[in-house]
């Protein structure tokens, strides 16, 4: 389905094509967009029937009532925020670290029974993570960690996805290159630091996105790996001021917490999207 116009062939059914696809991406941000509306949105506008898509007279009241509310414990907002912010960040620096040096030699050294090593790595992608919660409560509890930052963050250092990717990826790196860097006087240190991550970046940066996704938004090591409210992260505080009373009036508060939550992701997204999608065509299921 073709046309010519000046000497040029028109793809029709491309066209038709990133139209439909656009129009499909487009209706799949209009939650993001309602959420964002309904932050900014003030009562007289948050419980009208049959209820308004975009907000005609937008306050940042919501926001300022979140901070009033939280601020009536002994836990302020900005606590909850720091806190997934250190255990976030920790669990993403700490996984990509042991993720790639694992993947290493199990990609680019002999070393035995790695063919073993990687089926059970591939067999641990196929479980969910709540067979392990009561292992790693126990292991946990008894090792004197509870109410610590390494019992929000040690459980989840060690992720067969991660190590997935990067064992995938760097099967595509030509053996040459770190041959070459090793006769150059390069210790297996040097090549590691100065030849396999930056070429892992790729990998990195995609298990980077799903690693800090899904630390960001668990409420779960909150709830069962600590008993002190000024350790808890902000998806338990989300939850907290979602219920109790007074839940009606809450809702414009709610959605701005909701928000705030849902802003870093985005921006993590939009950073290695990118590299993300280099990665996905790179570290298919290729032996």
């Amino acid at each position: 389905m073709e046309g010519i116009v000046k000497g040029r062939r028109i793809d029709w059914s491309s066209i038709v094509l990133y139209v439909f696809l656009t129009g499909f991406g487009l209706v799949m941000l209009l939650p993001l967009v309602y959420m964002a509306t309904t932050a900014m949105k003030p009562i007289s506008e948050l419980f009208l029937f049959p209820p308004r898509f975009f907000v005609r007279n937008p306050t940042w009241m919501n926001f300022r009532d979140l901070l009033l509310i939280t601020g009536t414990s002994f836990v302020p907002f900005s606590r909850y925020i720091f806190n997934s912010i250190v255990i976030s960040g920790s669990i993403v620096i700490g996984g990509v670290l042991i993720s790639a040096m694992a993947a290493y030699p199990l990609a680019k050294h002999q070393m035995p029974f790695r063919q073993f090593i990687f089926n059970m790595i591939v067999l641990a992608l196929m479980f969910s993570p709540i067979v392990l919660q009561i292992p790693q409560y126990l292991l946990i509890s008894r090792s004197g960690l509870m109410n610590t930052y390494f019992a929000l963050v040690l459980p989840y250092l060690a992720a067969p996805v991660g190590m997935f990717l990067m064992t995938q990826f760097l099967r595509q790196i030509p053996d040459a290159l770190l041959e070459a860097s090793r006769i150059d006087g390069a210790s297996e240190w040097q090549v590691f630091w100065r030849v396999i991550m930056p070429m892992l970046k790729p990998a990195i940066a995609t298990f980077a996105l799903f690693s800090f996704i899904q630390a960001w938004n668990d409420p779960y090591p909150s709830q069962v790996y600590t008993t002190q409210e000024d350790m808890k992260a902000l998806p338990l505080a989300i939850q907290t001021i979602s219920g109790g009373a007074g839940v009606i009036a809450r809702v414009g508060t709610l959605a701005a917490a909701s928000f705030l939550m849902i802003v870093p992701t985005i921006v993590v997204f939009i950073i290695t999207q990118r590299m993300v999608l280099q990665t996905m065509a790179h570290s298919g299921l290729k032996e």
